[in-house]
């Protein structure tokens, strides 16, 4: 390796980063935020609490207790444009709406594991272009998995969920509506989570936690010694006993503040998502979960070979049944309606076949009587 020199006068290498910073703010950034849980544990409220804005719109409470026909988790896709200080962010929102509802919740996690494979297939298939400008990049930065606060610890349903969500995508566990639970239960229901997740060997994101900055190595190892976090969501406002405006809940013995962080860990996860590792987690999806992906396909896939589908969304086959069943109804609709139209062509064919026979038969006894009448005529001309 050459050794480095140092040049006095300098000739402008270090006013690389100046240029990268000004590239960076005139494209912008991309960053896509999957919400993972079961209904009603307040994703979407996280949602447009964490961005100060109305992202996700709130669902229709009047038709959560309605008939639902089809069981099968959903992929919801929720885009905007957040811009701060003249540097513009494209947010993608994914939620899941319809996941841990039911009774048998037998592979609802599949059309989510689907999803995020299918983003790295799109990215990887567009890689391998002669034109790769303008590539659609769906990868999911990070996941926050919803729990929700029963006290005790993960469902089976979560160990098995979390298992296959760490080895795919930046999966952060977040305590939902943490002003339920006591300081006590808390602290007890945090550390029975990270036991299940030591005990499964559930792969969680972690930042970096040194840094040349003292206050920052301090911050991350706050960040990650929070690890579940224990999250209140609220987009009111309300007013403290020491008459101050805050985010919050109200309740009778006083106010569940979202950002103070002696009452949950709204701080830290935002500045987890958006202030300080952002960038983090945009690197350690291109750089470790897509990189796996695409060795693991170029390895047991020939160059342009479409990816093999294991699993077919439930949704699709029961459309594909319902069309299926419509279009053979309409098809035998269709066969009797000519079946209908044959016999009635036949019916009017004989009949006027008939009509033409008694016509035909007319004219016969016609023609008889015309013959009868010429012989007549002409044996009385010869008579006189």
């Amino acid at each position: 390796m050459p050794p480095t020199t140092a040049v006095s006068s300098g000739v402008g290498v270090a006013h690389l980063p100046n240029q990268r910073h000004k590239i960076v703010s005139r494209c912008g950034a991309n960053f896509t935020l999957m919400v993972c849980g079961e209904s009603g544990v307040g994703k979407t409220t996280y949602v447009n609490t964490l961005f100060t804005t109305t992202i996700k719109q709130e669902k229709n409470l009047k038709r959560r207790h309605a008939k639902q026909i089809e069981k099968t988790v959903e992929i919801e896709i929720t885009k905007a444009e957040i811009e701060e200080k003249n540097f513009k962010v494209k947010l993608t929102i994914i939620d899941t709406p319809g996941f841990g509802d039911y009774v048998n919740n037998h592979n609802s996690w599949m059309p989510i594991y689907e999803f995020l494979d299918d983003q790295h297939e799109s990215y990887m298939a567009q890689e391998q272009q002669p034109t790769r400008k303008g590539a659609i990049d769906m990868r999911v930065h990070a996941c926050l998995y919803f729990i929700r606060p029963t006290g005790h610890s993960l469902k089976p349903l979560d160990v098995e969920v979390m298992k296959h969500l760490g080895t795919r995508v930046n999966l952060i566990p977040v305590i939902a509506k943490a002003d339920t639970l006591t300081p006590a239960n808390l602290a007890q229901f945090k550390r029975n989570i990270l036991d299940s997740i030591s005990a499964h060997n559930i792969q969680v994101y972690s930042c970096p936690i040194d840094s040349e900055d003292e206050d920052i190595t301090k911050a991350n190892k706050s960040i990650m010694a929070s690890m579940p976090f224990a999250i209140i969501g609220s987009t009111q406002d309300v007013t403290t006993a020491a008459g101050k405006v805050v985010k919050g809940r109200q309740y009778s013995w006083g106010v569940a503040e979202v950002e103070n962080e002696t009452h949950c860990d709204f701080k830290k996860l935002r500045n987890l998502l958006i202030r300080s590792h952002m960038n983090d987690l945009i690197t350690t999806t291109e750089e470790t979960h897509y990189e796996n992906y695409r060795q693991n396909q170029m390895s047991t896939r020939k160059f342009g070979e479409p990816k093999v589908k294991k699993y077919e969304n439930p949704k699709f086959k029961e459309d594909e049944d319902r069309l299926r069943l419509n279009f053979t109804k309409q098809v035998k609709d269709e066969e009797n309606r000519f079946r209908q139209w044959e016999a009635q062509l036949v019916g009017e064919r004989d009949r006027l076949n008939k009509d033409l026979e008694e016509q035909h038969s007319q004219i016969k006894a016609l023609e008889g009587e015309l013959e009868q009448i010429y012989q007549l005529n002409g044996r009385g001309n010869m008579r006189r």
